[in-house]
């Protein structure tokens, strides 16, 4: 496991996982592209135009908009995109001769790729199809709850993950509580809220934690969380669908037995993949998912069934984890937040613009939220994305659930230019200047 864990962070830094990362057989290898050299390291990453121009070559993009709602996905570089093709040709080609056949001991081997990456043991993740699917089975599948027993979530969590705890209300007899974040943020606050939550709620036993929020992007301080959970035998569930590449971070650091990710997201990797984590030793907490006996009841692959998948997505994730390892978690995560204060701080100069997600160091990362003062609603809002996009031809998206009223999120890519976000802030100022 130590071992494992080195030999990610050495990849995660910037350099190649290729020593970690095997395709499978050879029907998975041959003919795959060439993975370029991307790597920079050292100060002045994020403002280094010349370097980050060239990772941006590598991504075919429709200039005419800019995208600054990369928060739905990543698109995959054109080097991934053409291993994917190059797959899906030979799945296609080979079809159930390769399915029955070989598949087995591939995706076996992506799963181990990925576990190493990951930095933990290979019986501890599942493939799934996103963190969504990861997290409602974590969530529907925990047993550890009696009836009279009590869940938490926040107002800033997904909405699916939502949906799920307050599932268990009617099936698992249990009170739910829902709590709305401190705005504006501050660690300490965030802190506090939750502190108060778990010594005011009665018979508590399961939290749901969001890493980062997709609504707002606020990094919630989720090791110290667990850390309090933990003290009083309360379970965790993170929901790590826009961390994993956004962040530099190790999963071991954080505490939690029970994690969801997605790699169509930071990771760069074909639609439709994700991964859940269940810590070793927790595995009996999550039933089997609806009883699923494919495997082994010991075997974390029956806490997730999606049925046939998408075969050449799968085969196709050692490629982007190399990709993304070839630029690195630091690069990518100093970039982000670059691109981020860039237009932050100059969207904080202009008028009744009031930024949901504050700067201080740890809270923030490449997703950030705005609302103009006093218009919250949803038709607010939309009026504003519409303009950004069609007046503006900047791509925007609006965001619920935020307990202070509704929001637009802002989320840069690696290929985001500075002219782009300053064009944002631009059209941003000419639109709330018209009143």
């Amino acid at each position: 496991m130590d071992q494992t864990r080195q030999m990610s962070r050495r990849g995660m830094l910037g350099g190649t996982v290729a020593t970690v990362i095997m395709a499978g057989s050879a029907s998975a290898q041959n003919g795959a592209p060439a993975i370029p050299l991307l790597a920079r390291t050292g100060d002045g990453v994020a403002q280094d135009r010349a370097f980050w121009q060239q990772i941006a070559a590598h991504f075919d993009v429709d200039r005419t908009m800019a995208n600054l709602e990369n928060g739905y996905w990543g698109i995959m570089s054109r080097p991934v995109l053409a291993e994917y093709i190059r797959q899906t040709e030979m799945i296609n080609q080979r079809n159930t001769a390769y399915a029955r056949t070989t598949f087995g001991a591939d995706s076996d081997a992506v799963v181990g790729a990925l576990a190493a990456v990951a930095g933990v043991d290979k019986d501890e993740i599942a493939i799934t199809r996103g963190a969504t699917e990861a997290l409602q089975n974590l969530i529907v599948n925990y047993n550890r709850l009696q009836p009279g027993d009590s869940v938490l979530y926040a107002d800033l969590d997904y909405d699916s993950m939502q949906f799920a705890m307050e599932w268990l209300k009617d099936r698992r007899g249990v009170g739910v509580v829902k709590i709305a974040l401190p705005e504006p943020a501050t660690r300490q606050a965030i802190l506090d809220a939750y502190a108060k939550a778990i010594s005011e709620t009665p018979r508590l036993k399961l939290i749901l934690l969001t890493h980062v929020s997709h609504r707002t992007g606020l990094v919630i301080p989720a090791k110290e969380i667990a850390a309090m959970a933990r003290e009083k035998n309360i379970d965790v569930i993170l929901d790590a669908a826009h961390s994993w590449g956004q962040l530099d971070f190790e999963i071991a650091d954080l505490g939690v037995d029970f994690i969801g990710f997605n790699l169509h997201k930071w990771i760069g990797a074909p639609v439709g993949l994700g991964f859940l984590y269940i810590r070793k030793g927790r595995l009996d907490a999550i039933d089997r998912h609806y009883g699923d006996g494919s495997f082994g009841p010991n075997d974390i692959r029956t806490r997730v069934h999606t049925g046939t998948a998408n075969f050449a997505a799968v085969l196709t994730l050692p490629f982007a984890l190399k990709f993304h390892a070839a630029i690195g978690t630091p690069a990518k995560a100093a970039r982000l937040r670059f691109l981020r204060d860039r237009w932050v701080e100059q969207a904080r100069a202009l008028p009744d613009i009031e930024v949901l997600t504050p700067d201080e160091p740890g809270l923030a990362a490449g997703i950030t939220s705005f609302r103009v003062r006093n218009k919250g609603s949803r038709e607010d809002n939309n009026a504003l994305v519409a303009a950004l996009r069609d007046r503006h031809k900047v791509l925007t998206v609006r965001r619920d659930g935020v307990t202070r009223g509704q929001c637009i999120r802002v989320s840069p890519a690696l290929y985001t230019t500075e002219d782009e976000v300053d064009r944002f802030v631009a059209a941003l100022a000419a639109e709330t200047g018209k009143g």
